[in-house]
């Protein structure tokens, strides 16, 4: 009786999980069949998969123009910051949050933290616009101008970008992160700092000794998906937040949106492909290491 319960429960989740598998399948493995335009010359008279096997010469052009390495520089420094910027803050918004007694406080908070998440990447790119533009912009406008400072053109200053980047990626990620910090924080039995309180520990010592050693798993979970995602970009971010001003390529130029420059503004498949497999093969050795890096320090927190 109980080996049919247990046959019954697994089938039902097998059934739940259907629709993720069938996505999984759709729309990650079955494109993955694309990836040997990286290794043919494009000829369409002879269909999309039909030209001339070239080997890694789309590679070998890729890699001898500046562009490999700036949009490899570029996707690799701004992970790093995110990374970085989204774990600390994240951390200290989920314990700020998780200090707060009022319910409905906690829940004004949640929201309004979360809210920027949920904000299409077109409309966040109109609200940089509006701080930023020259001649209307808030910054320039209200700012600048009543200082008598002269006014700046953002968008073709490539200095700033990497500060203005970092900050709308924190300003509309940060929710996310924190409230899984949150999730945790609270998950935490209370009696460990009740009898940390008794001993005379102040709210740092609580933190430091009890908060964060307990967050250590779900740090490094995190932590390692984060580094999965270390060659990829947000392409919103990179692209439509600057606008695809030309003059910040030097900034603002990824992996993804060079994928995109070169498969629709230069037609050429063959390389979009070559740099779109870079990307994959890199991030996948990249999980691999960082799980392996962790496996010595902490067997227990490794993903695989």
């Amino acid at each position: 009786m109980a080996r049919v319960r247990k046959i019954k429960i697994i089938t039902a989740l097998d059934i739940m999980s259907l629709p993720a598998i069938l996505y999984l399948i759709i729309n990650n493995y079955i494109p993955m069949y694309g990836l040997i335009i990286a290794f043919k010359k494009v000829d369409f008279r002879k269909g999309l998969y039909g030209g001339d096997w070239i080997g890694f010469k789309n590679f070998e052009y890729l890699f001898k123009t500046r562009d490999a390495f700036v949009m490899t520089r570029n996707t690799l420094l701004y992970n790093l910051v995110f990374i970085v910027v989204m774990t600390t803050l994240g951390i200290m918004v989920g314990i700020m949050l998780s200090e707060i007694r009022l319910r409905y406080m906690t829940k004004f908070y949640q929201t309004t933290i979360l809210l920027p998440q949920l904000i299409s990447v077109v409309i966040i790119a109109n609200l940089v616009f509006a701080f930023l533009a020259t001649e209307t912009g808030l910054i320039n406008k209200s700012i600048l101008e009543p200082l008598g400072y002269p006014t700046v053109n953002f968008y073709s200053t490539p200095k700033y970008w990497p500060f203005i980047l970092v900050f709308v990626n924190t300003w509309s990620g940060i929710g996310y992160s924190s409230l899984i910090y949150f999730a945790s924080v609270i998950g935490i039995d209370r009696e460990l700092y009740d009898a940390a309180l008794v001993d005379g520990a102040g709210k740092l010592k609580q933190i430091f000794h009890i908060t964060l050693p307990l967050l250590k798993p779900t740090i490094v979970m995190l932590t390692l998906m984060s580094v999965g995602r270390i060659f990829s970009s947000n392409f919103g971010l990179f692209y439509q937040v600057p606008m695809n001003m030309g003059a910040l390529y030097n900034v603002t130029q990824t992996i993804d949106t060079y994928v995109y420059r070169a498969l629709l503004q230069q037609n050429n498949i063959a390389m979009s492909s070559a740099a779109g497999a870079y990307q994959s093969i890199v991030g996948f050795v990249t999980v691999l290491i960082a799980n392996w890096i962790v496996r010595r320090i902490d067997r227990e927190s490794a993903l695989i």
